[in-house]
């Protein structure tokens, strides 16, 4: 059943989406990964390598290795973990991994897997073992030093990437670029919800309506590692970390996000850290444009030079002691989100909107019927109208409204806002409001009438009210009964 349920919502969200692909690289390969992009030119004073690897359940992964052309020694490396998509190739770490090298560091850069990642389905287990199988893959290159090779995630490589080390002593070190110490539920809906904000909006469309439908979407199966456990990994890490992060970063909390690293790493007794802030560094601690919203093409001054010191430092014996800058500040606060309780789960949801869809359009089809039939029944008030009418409307108008709104992104268009609150949000609070009064006044009717309302009548009239009732908590829970 919950599968039946999943595969419905999944297709809705997808119709919604339209435009957002599950795969960001286009061509895939029957293998399950990307198609090998075709070989990159070295850049001036540097070389360039194909190398293969194997990844999680044996897939042969492809990727390449950029490295300074002129080394007298041994050279420390690091392995770039991309963030989130299937199959996201090779060059879209491109521009890091000339300028970490032109800094003396050879880096791996691959193409990422498509085979078991989706829009609904990823594994950060499975993510971390391809990272670990490309790690293998930059020790065994000559003119690399193995005992000096690292890891550098960005967003969802944030959570990849210390993982990997969490779970080998090959790995030397870890970057984190735009990473996270909490949950990706946390920080997505910080994402989505920071974006409304932006547009003016506040209240109970915030606090309710987007909070409560992303913990819906991760009972349904369509919030793939909502709840990873981010905390408990960055325990298990020893090795020394570098934490990076724009002031102008739209997806992930810049403020929120280095106290909750340093508090897990310290539980672990791991005080190797170095957090570094780029106040005008979008995400991917890239130059931006337009604070945030659109990706320049360059690092931030000064990062890629950050990036080669720290790395030669901790691979030289020289790592950080809890070197921590204070942390830019965040327009808005993030807020931890637990899964729903039984009774807000995915199947009370369900059966919920079932019987708002029974009852409230029941009401009005066996008047029509009757009538039709030239039998009509003498209402006992028609507030029971008003109840149905409202009550579906506000019903079905939240969903598809919350739906607009995640496929929007980070850009969504909530309608002119009001004090804070969007038209629609503020009409189908309207229609809330309107459908619990005529709830009661329908209760009211009917017991005032009660002696001469036919059994039928009572049939329906009950199935209606007890819909009118349970809309109540429901709507309170939505925040359409809520400032």
């Amino acid at each position: 059943m919950k599968r039946a349920i999943t595969v419905v919502l999944a297709f809705v969200v997808s119709a919604l989406l339209g435009s957002v692909p599950v795969s960001a690289s286009g061509p895939v390969s029957a293998s399950g990964s990307a198609s090998a992009s075709g070989p990159i030119p070295a850049p001036p004073g540097l070389t360039s390598a194909d190398v293969s690897f194997k990844g999680f359940g044996g897939l042969t992964l492809h990727g390449t290795v950029l490295a300074p052309a002129k080394a007298a020694r041994p050279v420390p490396g690091v392995v770039l973990v991309t963030g989130s998509g299937a199959g996201v190739p090779r060059e879209h770490l491109l521009t890091e991994a000339t300028e970490f090298a032109r800094r003396g560091v050879a880096v791996l850069i691959y193409d990422k897997r498509s085979a078991g990642y989706s829009n609904f389905r990823r594994s950060y287990s499975e993510l971390a073992d391809d990272a670990l199988g490309a790690v293998g893959a930059l020790r065994a290159r000559p003119g690399v030093d193995p005992a000096k090779v690292g890891l550098w995630g960005l967003s969802e490589g944030g959570w990849v990437a210390p993982l990997a080390a969490s779970r080998s002593a090959d790995v030397a070190f870890v970057i984190v670029v735009g990473g996270n110490a909490m949950t990706p539920m946390r920080q997505q809906v910080w994402n989505e919800t920071s974006a409304l904000r932006r547009a003016g909006v506040s209240g109970s469309l915030i606090d309710h309506g987007k909070r409560n439908f992303a913990r819906l979407g991760a009972d349904a199966g369509l919030f793939a590692e909502a709840f990873f456990d981010a905390q408990v990994v960055l325990e298990r890490v020893r090795q020394p970390l570098l934490g990076v992060w724009g002031g102008r970063d739209l997806q992930t909390p810049p403020e929120d996000n280095p106290p909750l690293f340093a508090q897990a790493l310290r539980r672990g007794g791991n005080t190797h850290y170095t957090f570094r802030f780029f106040a005008d560094a979008d995400h991917a601690a890239h130059t931006t444009p337009d604070g945030g919203l659109t990706r320049g093409e360059a690092l931030a001054p000064g990062y890629a030079d950050l990036v080669g010191t720290w790395v030669n430092d901790v691979t030289s014996g020289r790592p950080p002691v809890a070197d921590a800058a204070t942390p830019l500040k965040q327009d808005y606060a993030s807020v931890e989100i637990s899964p729903s309780p039984w009774w807000a789960s995915w199947q009370t949801q369900l059966a919920v909107f079932a019987l708002f869809i029974v009852a409230f359009t029941a009401y009005p089809l066996v008047a029509l019927v009757r009538r039709l039939r030239g039998r009509a029944v003498r209402p006992v008030s028609r507030w029971a109208r008003l109840l149905a009418g409202a009550g579906l409307s506000s019903a079905v108008g939240l969903l598809f409204y919350i739906f607009y709104l995640m496929a929007a992104g980070r850009t969504p268009d909530p309608g002119p806002v009001l004090a804070g609150r969007p038209l629609p949000w503020l009409a189908l609070q309207a229609l809330a409001v309107a459908a619990v009064a005529a709830g009661i006044a329908t209760v009211v009717a009917w017991r005032r009438d009660a002696a001469t309302v036919p059994a039928g009548e009572r049939v329906r009239l009950g199935l209606l009210v007890t819909a009118g009732v349970v809309f109540v908590p429901w709507a309170v829970y939505w925040g359409l009964l809520v400032p």
